[in-house]
């Protein structure tokens, strides 16, 4: 069981539902603070930013992947938010009511947010498998939240295995980092799987698709926190625009997760709300012709038609070869008494 401020997080638990801002604010940090407070109004639990340091992240000259239309290092120059921006929104989810969450891209930056006062760290996929930085960043002794996309199940054995001999508490999501994926790749059975091969870590699912469904299919599949890509605006461009979702949408998704929470129950049993239609949509046996007293009854005089008030349909065989004691009308219901 995970903690994150005065959430508990596992299973059993309501599902802890993150609003992943990433940089679809581009920088402003006005457009950041309405994404929080649109995020609160939407329900979600949480609401992600992202903390980069780009000198300490990454060489000026990488590959470019296709979700971005100009190179990553200059994209982060340009649009990434400032140490004092996070404290900033920090003091915006607080008076909001969410939880700020933040995902380090480097040590120093977790090093810097837990200055702030970070409950935890997200750590992005591309993270995933830097066990130094990871074994250090869990030296602060706060809950991190792994995305897997991009890793095999032994890549993340071995992230596994080195955050347990640190201490640290963990959670894993489920993630395919494809912008968008295509739905062949997204894999939820591979929930089920991390479920059973790390039994004492919470399994989560990070998504890229550009709509709802397989959040929810991850919920019925046991998902215990869901990340989803949020914008105030869909028509804003930027490399995760085509994987976000709006916050009208975001509202949609939690009020959809919590409904199947609602319906996960296990238990089969006539509910009592069910009595008043099993009253009249079961069947009973009536009688198709007229029967006589002291006819004995054979199968072409009786069948079983709505309600279900006389004798249970079930127990026509019984019927069959009993004896009327007294007249018995065409289509009326039998009763026991009415016969020997």
């Amino acid at each position: 069981m995970m903690h994150i401020g005065p959430r508990r997080i596992g299973p059993g638990q309501p599902v802890y539902i993150v609003a992943e801002a990433c940089d679809n604010h581009l920088g402003d940090l006005a457009v950041a603070k309405e994404m929080v407070r649109t995020a609160k109004l939407a329900g979600a639990d949480a609401i992600k930013f992202q903390h980069h340091l780009p000198d300490e992240e990454m060489l000026p000259d990488i590959p470019m992947s296709d979700n971005f239309q100009e190179p990553l290092y200059e994209f982060l120059k340009k649009h990434a938010l400032r140490l004092a921006d996070h404290e900033a929104l920090m003091r915006t989810c607080e008076a909001a009511g969410i939880q700020y969450l933040c995902t380090p891209f480097s040590y120093k930056a977790a090093a810097e947010l837990n200055e702030l006062g970070v409950p935890a760290f997200k750590i992005g996929s591309g993270e995933m498998t830097d066990i130094p930085s990871l074994r250090k960043i869990a030296r602060f002794k706060k809950p991190m939240i792994l995305s897997t996309g991009m890793c095999t199940l032994e890549e993340i054995d071995d992230t596994a295995a080195a955050l347990r001999q640190e201490g640290a508490s963990v959670a894993l999501l489920n993630c395919v980092s494809e912008y968008p994926p295509v739905y062949e790749d997204i894999n939820l059975g591979v929930i089920r799987t991390m479920q059973t091969r790390y039994p004492d870590l919470a399994i989560g699912h990070s998504d890229h698709t550009p709509d709802l469904y397989t959040c929810y299919a991850a919920v019925t599949l046991g998902a215990c926190i869901i990340e989803k890509h949020v914008i105030l605006d869909k028509l804003q461009p930027g490399p995760d625009q085509s994987v976000s979702i709006d916050m009208a949408e975001l509202h949609e998704l939690v009020c959809g997760i919590r409904k199947i929470e609602k319906a996960m129950g296990s238990e089969k049993r006539v509910h009592s709300r069910e009595g008043q239609i099993r009253e009249w949509a079961f069947r009973s046996v009536v009688a198709l012709t007229a029967i006589e007293a002291g006819q004995t009854i054979t199968p072409d005089m009786v069948w079983t038609k709505r309600p279900g008030t006389g004798i249970p349909s079930k127990r026509l065989p019984d019927v069959i070869g009993k004896t009327a004691r007294k007249r018995i009308a065409p289509n009326t219901l039998l009763r026991w008494e009415d016969l020997q």
